[in-house]
Parts: structure tokens; sequence; C-alpha cells
């Protein structure tokens, strides 16, 4: 596992911007297909603006899966898919049959349904690089402290009936999924996620910060601001 602190949020968002190009780009010279799972948030906001076509990337070549989304209609402001292409994904003319987000509450099936066919939809060979954004309570993608889904291990995408954030119904891959990745790159700004950030990095189990569960068979990385990294161990 490695730390790496950066003074803002900005100079964060900017590290992992040109770290993503350079591992998409690096896969991509060995004639692989960069599979990748976003997360959303305000950081990956500023990530995604910052990714570039000059990067060395290609961007459009790539796979993209989400770690949770709001069950919520197609479109909706609330979703995480549309903060992504809004982003970068329509901005780098990236094809909708590289973009494999999550269903939506207006496509014809229940929330179970849904978290079933997205499960069917995930490759087999393990993720490349899962992003995860950390909430003040150490949750992940939508694995919440105390709620069942942190103990899920047949089911690879499972339904959120009662997420304590709004909207309360959720779809979000389980352990089995997200861990079935080559790396795990937190990415974490903010005074309000300091103590959320201490808790997952001290080993606390994962019903209290289910931040703890999520690693990389090959890499962990944690990109934090100072402000997020002010609770941590000197």
């Amino acid at each position: 596992m490695t730390i790496r602190i950066f003074d803002s949020g900005d100079d964060l968002a900017l590290a992992v911007s040109r770290q993503l190009a350079s591992r998409v780009q690096s896969i991509q010279l060995t004639d692989r297909t960069p599979r990748l799972v976003l997360t959303g948030g305000s950081i990956a906001t500023k990530i995604y603006g910052r990714l570039s076509a000059e990067s060395g990337a290609r961007w459009s070549a790539a796979h993209y899966w989400w770690g949770d989304e709001r069950f919520v209609p197609e479109g909706h402001e609330d979703r995480n898919d549309r903060q992504a292409r809004e982003g970068f994904l329509d901005r780098l003319a990236v094809p909708d049959e590289h973009i494999h987000a999550m269903p939506a509450l207006d496509g014809g099936l229940e929330i179970a349904e849904a978290a079933d066919a997205y499960a069917a939809q995930l490759p087999e060979e393990p993720f490349d690089v899962v992003l995860l954004g950390v909430g003040p309570d150490a949750h992940i993608a939508s694995l919440f402290p105390g709620h069942p889904q942190v103990h899920e291990l047949e089911r690879l995408a499972v339904e959120v009936l009662d997420s304590p954030k709004p909207p309360p119904e959720r779809i979000t891959l389980t352990y089995p999924a997200l861990n079935h990745t080559r790396a795990t790159w937190f990415v974490v700004s903010g005074a309000d996620k300091a103590e959320a950030v201490a808790k997952a990095l001290a080993g606390t189990p994962i019903d209290e910060a289910p931040a703890a569960g999520a690693r990389g068979i090959e890499e962990t990385m944690w990109f934090l601001d100072t402000a997020a990294a002010s609770k941590l161990p000197r």
C-alpha cells in the first residue's frame, strides 16, 4: 500500500489524472484494453476535468464501469455516469459501447434485477484500476457502515434500498467485484474525510469502515490532500 499526500485537492486531482493517463497508455502499449471503474463526487469531477486527449492515453479505446449508481432516471443530475459523461467521456469521444453504465430507474427493471443485470456485464478478467472516494462515514461506493451489503460475498452487484445518503435506492458493486482489480486508487479530499481515512488505514473492521475492505491485487494507492490526511499518525 502507498499513501501520497498533496497540498490541495487541485494538486491531488492533477496528479491522479496524470497517473491515470500514464497507466492507460502503458496498458495500451501492451495491446490490452484498459478496464476502469469510475467513482463520483467532487474530487472525481476535478480529476475528470483534467483528463486530456494530449496525455498520450487513448481514452476512447478504454472501457468504463462504475462502482455504484443512484437508482434514478437516466440522465438525472444525481447519476454518477452523467457526471463522468459531462466531465470527460463526451468531451473525449468515448463511444457508447465502451460505457457500461448501471441500469436506471426508467430502464424497465426492478432494482434487484438491475443489479443482477449489471453484474452480468462485468468482465471476467480483473479491472485495471478501480477509483474510490471515501465518505465521512468511511463508506465506499454504496457500501455503508452497518449495512448488510458489506458482508455480501456471492453477488457481484447488489441493490441498496435504504442508503443513509439520498437518494435511498442505489446499486453498488460488492467487495468480490471491487477487489477484482489490479489496482485500487482511493481519492480523498477534505477535512471532513480525515477521521474516515484514519479509521480505514488503521484496519478498522469493515462493518465500521467499509473503506478498510477494498484493495487491489497488485497495488493499493491512497491519494490524499493535507486536510484528508490530517488525522493520520505522524
